[in-house]
């Protein structure tokens, strides 16, 4: 386990049950809520192969010059540097999960993945579900969104593995906007899965990704980005759902190119963070405003601390309305 890095603690452990009764009885869809882009990443495997999310030339490169090249790959794989118990301390509650099998294990094991494995996903579960269990107002959102090299036989194990780790702690599927921290609380639900696959129709616990738009602004420019989620904003009404705002620019093939030794933190996030924290610290929640917003390098700024603050604006409309 790495060590944490300076700044992060556990002071956001509990925001979630610490919030005024006024908040834990909205919906939860107004709530601010922080999360991590490609949560999972703090750890990957240079010595397995190039993960089958990889285009063609990727996976060329890599087994031409083997760790060399992957040693490359990891400074853009990478995109959080706190393991999920740490993310978790820090009041992240949302997180973006890709998986897949490794091609020509045998079993049915499934890792996490962004170009490179990374740890198995049971590891993951179990680290989030051991949180969870000492910290039992608190409630996370699992966004299982991108599947690789996976087979009915893989969903079925991810699925029953989601339901046998969480048990009882998983929220059934309703209407989103009966879903308040209150009514969490009171049948002890802690986690809500979305799982983008026709394989979980039909499983009353896990939710289908239409409940969770994630629009993508697939941009390196800050300005374009923020444009962007000010525009998916307006729209986020319309779908009856939660909403994550992705705060995040992606590197195109020319961007790894210029900063290929840099790496994504120090080339692509580091110098636009001001302008994107800026913007969120523009936000509010509520019914057009922000509910998730996600990050990479969460430990970067006080990102968690800023979101989960944007919820105080709730209380003073509120008070406003009641004078």
């Amino acid at each position: 386990m790495k060590t944490r890095p300076a700044g992060i603690g556990n002071v956001n452990a509990d925001w979630m049950g610490s919030l005024p009764p006024k908040l834990s009885a909205m919906p939860l869809k107004h709530i601010a809520v922080p999360g991590s882009h490609d949560s999972f990443t703090y750890w990957v495997d240079v010595h397995a192969p190039v993960g089958p999310d990889q285009k063609a030339f990727v996976k060329y490169l890599a087994t031409m010059f083997s760790v060399l090249a992957k040693k490359v790959m990891v400074k853009w794989a990478m995109t959080q540097n706190l393991t999920f118990k740490e993310q978790l301390e820090a009041g992240i509650r949302y997180f973006d999960l890709r998986v897949s099998s490794k091609p020509r294990e045998s079993g049915k094991e499934i890792y996490f993945i962004h170009g490179l494995f990374g740890h198995k996903v049971s590891e993951g579960l179990l680290e989030i579900n051991s949180f969870l269990s000492k910290h039992r107002k608190e409630v996370v959102f699992l966004d299982f969104n991108h599947y690789y090299a996976m087979g009915a036989e893989h969903h079925v194990y991810l699925l029953t593995m989601l339901q046998e780790v969480f048990g009882s702690k998983l929220c059934n599927m309703c209407a989103v906007d009966s879903i308040t921290l209150d009514y969490l609380w009171k049948n002890k639900y802690q986690v809500i899965v979305f799982y983008h696959h026709p394989s979980a129709q039909g499983i009353p616990v896990m939710w289908p990704g239409n409940k969770i738009p994630a629009p993508w602004a697939n941009t390196t420019e800050p300005n374009k980005l923020t444009q962007f989620l000010e525009a998916t904003l307006k729209d986020r009404s319309n779908h009856g759902s939660f909403h994550v705002s992705q705060a995040i620019l992606t590197p195109r093939v020319n961007t790894v190119a210029k900063g290929l030794l840099w790496g994504l933190r120090n080339y692509l996030v580091e110098r636009n963070l001001p302008t994107i924290i800026s913007w969120v610290e523009a936000q509010r929640p509520g019914l057009d405003g922000v509910n998730i917003i996600t990050s990479d390098f969460v430990e970067l700024t006080d990102f968690a601390n800023i979101v989960i603050k944007l919820n105080n604006l709730l209380l003073s409309e509120q008070e406003r309305k009641q004078r």
